[in-house]
C-alpha cells in the first residue's frame, strides 16, 4: 500500500494500535459493517473505538521532545450531505502506553451517502523552534487511518420530516409528500425533502421502525420508495435539460436524477423513456414499478 511522503519524520505505523470501530446500539456493540441498508435520516449513530498509542516511541521516532503534546482526533465526513465535523479529540501529554477511547454520537440529519471516519494522531501545538526534519505545525499528522460505512444502498435518500399535514396546504389525509426543487444544478440536499404525515400512523410508524422494520413496515417503505422514485424520474423527464449526454456537477439534483435514471433504466436512452412517459404513461408506470421491485424482497 502506498504511503504519502511528508516533509517531516513520522513514527512507524505500529507505534499506534487502532482497534475496530463499533456501533453502539440498544442490543449491544456491533462491529462496524460495510453498509447499513435500513438506515434513514432519523437514525442517529453512536460509534466508538479504542486506540493504543506508544507515546514515547511516537515522539522519539518523529524527532520530538519527550514532553511534546499530541492529540488523537477523529473526524467524520458524509458524502450525501457534503458535511464534515469533529467526532472526538483527546490531548495526550503523558508518557508510555496510553489507551484512548474515541466516542461520538452523529446526528442522522447531518449524514447520508458514505460516512467516512478519519482518525489521526497529530501535533497539538506549533513548535516554531523545532528541527527542519521534525513536525512543527499544529495539526501535523503523525499517523492516520480511514474507515467507511455506506449509509444508503440503491434507494435514493434525502432529508425527511414528520409533520401534521392538517396544518399545511397538503391534503390532510395524504400519507407523504416529496418536495423537489426545479433547479437541476442546485445541491441535492437542499432540493429534496420527504414529508411524512404524522396523522397517518401506519406510515409514520414504518419510518420509526426503519432500522428494524416489521413486514408491514417494509411494505410501506417500499411503497414510499417507489412513489418517490416515480416523482423524481417524472420530474427529470419534464426538464428539457435532462437529456442524453447531459452532465451535472457532483452532489447536484441533476446528478442524482441521472444516477437514479441509469439505475432504474439501464441500457435505455432518456429520449426513449421520455417518449414512453409522454405517450404510454400506464406502461411507463408499470416499468417503473418493476424497476424499483416494489414489495419485493429487501
Amino acid at each position: 500500500m502506498s504511503r504519502r511522503a511528508l516533509p517531516y519524520r513520522r513514527p512507524s505505523e505500529d507505534a499506534v494500535e487502532a482497534g475496530s470501530w463499533f456501533l453502539v446500539t440498544e442490543d449491544g456493540d456491533l462491529a462496524l459493517p460495510e453498509s447499513l441498508p435500513d438506515w434513514d435520516y432519523q437514525m442517529d449513530l453512536e460509534i466508538r473505538r479504542k486506540v493504543r498509542v506508544d507515546l514515547d516511541r511516537a515522539r522519539s521516532e518523529a524527532g520530538l521532545q519527550a514532553e511534546t503534546a499530541l492529540t488523537l482526533a477523529a473526524v467524520w465526513t458524509a458524502t450525501g450531505s457534503n458535511l464534515r465535523g469533529p467526532a472526538d479529540h483527546i490531548r495526550m501529554t503523558g508518557t508510555g502506553l496510553d489507551e484512548i477511547e474515541i466516542r461520538a454520537r452523529l446526528r442522522g440529519s447531518d449524514l447520508g451517502g458514505v460516512l467516512i471516519l478519519d482518525t489521526a494522531l497529530v501535533l497539538s501545538e506549533a513548535l516554531p523552534n523545532g528541527k527542519p526534519s521534525t513536525p512543527r505545525r499544529a495539526g501535523s499528522v503523525l499517523w492516520s487511518d480511514r474507515r467507511s460505512l455506506r449509509l444508503q444502498g440503491d434507494a435514493p435518500q434525502f432529508p425527511m420530516a414528520v409533520i401534521d399535514f392538517a396544518k399545511t396546504s397538503f391534503p390532510e389525509n395524504a400519507a407523504w409528500h416529496l418536495q423537489i426543487g426545479g433547479n437541476l444544478h442546485a445541491a441535492t440536499m437542499g432540493s429534496l425533502l420527504l414529508l411524512v404525515n404524522e396523522q397517518n400512523t401506519v406510515t409514520a410508524t414504518a419510518f420509526q421502525n426503519a432500522a428494524r422494520p416489521r413486514p408491514v413496515d417494509r411494505a410501506v417503505l417500499s411503497a414510499v420508495y417507489a412513489d418517490a422514485a416515480r416523482v423524481m424520474i417524472e420530474h427529470a423527464l419534464r426538464h428539457d435539460d435532462f437529456e442524453d449526454g447531459a452532465t451535472f456537477p457532483d452532489d447536484t439534483l441533476g446528478s442524482t436524477l441521472l444516477s437514479l435514471f441509469h439505475q432504474l433504466f439501464p441500457g435505455s436512452s432518456i429520449n426513449d423513456v421520455r417518449l414512453r412517459f409522454n405517450h404510454s404513461p400506464s406502461l411507463f408506470t408499470s416499468e417503473l414499478q418493476a424497476a424499483v421491485k416494489i414489495f419485493g424482497e429487501a
